[in-house]
């Protein structure tokens, strides 16, 4: 024989699975990576105690100013990021939420991710030298330039490890410094042939170059409307498409003389 259960209590049990579920959503972990600004590094001069650029084979300049790479910093992929951290990050500047498939390759461990962009690392050191020996006209035989940076991976630093290869070996071209003493960031891969291409999170870098000094970000042309989303105050966006155009914007900025193209 079956009791019958009141108003009250029958809503009660049937509320229990849906609490269930609710509460299952909400701190169920999420195919989702959340990202900050990250460290940024002055790639003229020192990262922990290493020279960033060193070269042999040709007398390196003295330089004065800073020229930053930027990073953004994402959980790690085997972070459990739940319902509230990514409804958290949604109302925040500073937080941006990603599919964790379009910052860490799916399936592969940590060990492996970093292996892959510490390889990706090294592909883009060497397409920076390339690029810059290749604008000076010197050849790599000859003048030998070591690149190292601990605790970064990927390639979005080769634009700013070409100009600082170029700064350091040629300045501006007539003896001045390419950063006309200022403190200069940016982002982008580049190829050999110094072409510049898009790296994302541009939002995020701009707001680490800004924290660490930056009054002007060099970012890739395609990537002008996102570096537009979340800009700070008192930071100047100048769109690149090749190490050729990222020299001649910079050396325009430095003497006053010729256009600077923004976004």
């Amino acid at each position: 024989m079956f009791s019958r259960l009141t108003r009250p209590q029958a809503l009660a049990v049937c509320a229990l699975p849906v609490v269930a579920l609710i509460a299952t959503a909400v701190f169920a972990p999420l195919p989702f990576s959340v990202a900050q600004p990250g460290l940024t590094a002055n790639v003229l001069g020192k990262n922990k105690g290493t020279q960033v650029i060193t070269i042999s084979g040709a007398p390196a300049r003295d330089t004065r100013g800073q020229l930053r790479m930027t990073t953004i910093e994402a959980t790690s992929p085997d972070t459990r990021v739940s319902l509230p951290d990514v409804v958290d990050s949604w109302f925040r500047s500073d937080r941006a939420v990603m599919p964790r498939d379009s910052v860490y390759p799916s399936g592969d461990s940590v060990k492996e991710i970093e292996r892959h962009n510490e390889a990706q690392m090294k592909e883009s050191q060497n397409a920076a030298t390339d690029a810059a020996l290749g604008y000076l006209g010197l050849d790599g035989k000859d003048v030998k330039v070591s690149l190292k940076l601990a605790d970064v991976g990927g390639p979005s630093a080769g634009l700013l490890f070409s100009l600082g290869i170029v700064d350091k070996l040629d300045g501006d071209g007539t003896g001045g410094d390419l950063t006309g003493g200022r403190v200069i960031a940016g982002t982008g891969t580049i190829e050999a042939d110094g072409k510049v291409g898009a790296v994302g999170g541009v939002a995020l870098k701009t707001q680490a170059a800004r924290r660490d000094g930056a009054t002007v970000f060099l970012v890739p042309k395609a990537e002008c409307a996102d570096a537009r989303a979340e800009l700070p105050k008192g930071l100047r966006l100048v769109p690149v498409t090749s190490l050729k155009g990222a020299v001649s914007s910079l050396v325009a900025l430095e003497t006053g003389k010729g256009s600077v193209p923004s976004c």
